[in-house]
């Protein structure tokens, strides 16, 4: 291919078919609509009930959007997930592992309980859907994954260790992935957001003392918005990201710099 072959239709998605784990709420969401606006239909399988406001945004695009009731972290429903979404859309060609819960607490106060269910969505989840996934990429010879990481990818996560170790982990699996199946067009990434205004850090933003020593910490001096990550989850969906493979994309305002 020449560079006067390529044109701004690399970043499109007309035609492909993508899965979004918790994609009906928080940042799922906008990978979900992100993906949608470049020209894909979504499939989203969530725990959580959808009340139709991702239907109804990705529908206004043009696109289809089916949605399963799935608890990804039970025996055989990732396997499940990825039949329904063939028999419904036809086909996988994008993955979107987005799911993910971080509870809280001191070292002394954080037992099995809180560690497990974590391990559970944030990393098993994301093997096994990865793992059912390339069952259907390989033999079609096509394929993105996307792994959401975090500035825990990186760095350290006082009161949420075994998110910062899951986090760590998906960065290791989305690598180890990338070496195995970049061999048949399949590519193998992550995304790693900075802090955002979401609903999982309301309390944090809601106060002025850690509000402020987020603020600091970015040379951006905003929070992130979940629309800036939504052209970082479509270059990465596209053939525009067809040699980018096994990378790490943060998406932080200059986070990691500081």
């Amino acid at each position: 291919m020449s560079i006067r072959d390529f044109t701004t239709d690399f970043f499109r998605l007309d035609g492909k078919n993508a899965i979004v784990t918790g994609g009906n709420t928080g940042l799922g969401q906008a990978f979900a609509l992100a993906l949608a606006k470049g020209g894909a239909n979504v499939f989203v399988p969530s725990i959580m009930e959808d009340d139709g406001s991702t239907r109804e945004m990705i529908e206004a695009e043009g696109r289809r959007y089916e949605f399963m009731l799935a608890d990804i972290t039970a025996d055989g429903v990732c396997a499940d997930v990825i039949a329904e979404c063939v028999a419904r859309l036809g086909s996988v060609d994008i993955l979107v592992n987005s799911a993910g819960i971080c509870p809280l607490g001191e070292v002394l106060e954080f037992g099995r309980d809180k560690w497990d269910p974590t391990v559970a969505v944030n990393l098993t989840a994301a093997f096994e859907m990865s793992h059912e996934a390339a069952k259907v990429m390989i033999p079609q010879r096509s394929g993105k994954i996307i792994n959401i990481c975090s500035m825990f990818s990186f760095l350290g996560g006082r009161l949420s260790s075994a998110y910062a170790a899951t986090k760590h982990g998906i960065a290791g699996f989305t690598k180890a992935y990338c070496d195995e199946l970049a061999m048949y067009n399949i590519q193998v990434n992550g995304i790693a957001p900075g802090y955002y205004a979401t609903a999982i850090t309301t309390n944090t933003r809601s106060n002025p003392e850690t509000n402020q020593r987020v603020l600091d910490h970015i040379p951006a001096g905003r929070w992130g918005e979940p629309d800036d990550l939504m052209g970082t989850v479509v270059f990465l969906a596209s053939r525009a990201s067809d040699y980018v493979n096994g990378h790490i994309l943060a998406v932080d305002g200059g986070y990691l710099v500081r």
